[in-house]
């Protein structure tokens, strides 16, 4: 998996934003926030991490067990599905 083409993530203040660039993508009425556990698993979506690295990185950088680390990833890729942000 990987981010499309054309997206990027700022942090304004104490908020993430992930905002579309270049004329192709750019809709200034959709701009989608995200927490800090999405900025992360964002970055790593950069690069073309796959949901196991997702899962491992995220239980390990966050304490949490790999179970709901599943279910957050699964949801967060959902997500970023349904808005057409991310590649296969």
């Amino acid at each position: 998996m990987k981010i499309r083409s054309g997206y990027i993530l700022r942090k304004v203040m104490d908020i993430y934003a992930v905002l579309g660039v270049g004329s192709e993508v750019y809709e200034p009425n959709r701009i989608m926030s995200v927490n800090e556990t999405g900025a992360f698993l964002w970055r790593l979506l950069e690069a073309g991490a796959e949901k196991e690295e997702l899962v491992e990185r995220l239980t390990k950088e966050y304490d949490v067990g790999a179970e709901t680390a599943a279910k957050d990833v699964d949801a967060f890729v959902t997500r970023l599905r349904e808005t057409g942000l991310i590649e296969e």
